[in-house]
């Protein structure tokens, strides 16, 4: 790995195609067999080695013909037109996990399962991602929209809140379950309506997750 040090934090939106909850979790196989997600991250403090990355954002589509760790996936990058090349730079860095340590975050665990990496496009991310009230809406330019909502109790439409707590996730120390909606229309097309969504206050750097 890349001895850069970073870290951020900020909210994460996560919305995928499996049934609530997400199996894959809990170490299980994907509701469908497959994998597909769209994931956004509003950057709240953060910096890669003496780059500041605070009130940027980036979001990414992707998708595996079956569960993650089986390889042969596909991923593009959405990152924050408002970054300078050298935010840029240090972004992208993230991203590939080469700049984590193996294993210990998702953008590594994550990258070593892709095949395919699309062309990162650079342009408009709006965020809006309120985590203990399970309410988003994220818009990537023209190209992706997605939101989430509290999930609702089928008999009397109340709200019903669930959480996953992964004392040694790569990703997330908790996690609140919603319901989630995405449409993307660039080089990963996602049509996900009433699936699994989470949200998170990240806070992870090249060691993972920060508790």
């Amino acid at each position: 790995m890349d001895r850069v040090d970073w870290r951020i934090k900020g909210q994460e939106f996560v919305n995928c195609n499996c049934d609530l909850g997400c199996p894959c979790q809990f170490m299980a196989r994907p509701t469908h067999g497959d994998c597909k997600a769209f994931a956004a991250v509003k950057i709240e403090d953060g910096f890669f080695g003496d780059t500041r990355l605070d009130g940027l954002a980036f979001a990414m589509t992707l998708k595996w013909p079956g569960a993650i760790h089986e390889g042969n996936g596909s991923a593009q990058a959405f990152v924050d037109e408002r970054a300078s090349p050298e935010q840029r730079d240090a972004l992208m860095a993230i991203l590939s996990g080469e700049t984590s340590e193996p294993g210990a975050t998702f953008f590594n665990v994550f990258a070593s399962t892709l095949t395919e990496m699309h062309d990162p496009v650079f342009c408009p991310i709006e965020i809006d991602c309120d985590v203990d009230g399970r309410n988003a809406t994220v818009r990537v330019a023209d190209l992706v929209e997605a939101s989430g909502s509290p999930i609702r109790n089928p008999i009397d439409g109340s709200e019903h809140r669930a959480r996953i707590d992964l004392p040694h996730g790569f990703e997330y120390a908790v996690a609140e379950v919603a319901t989630g909606k995405t449409s993307a229309h660039a080089d990963i097309p996602l049509e996900l309506d009433a699936s699994h969504c989470h949200m998170a206050r990240l806070d992870i750097g090249p060691t993972g997750v920060h508790h």
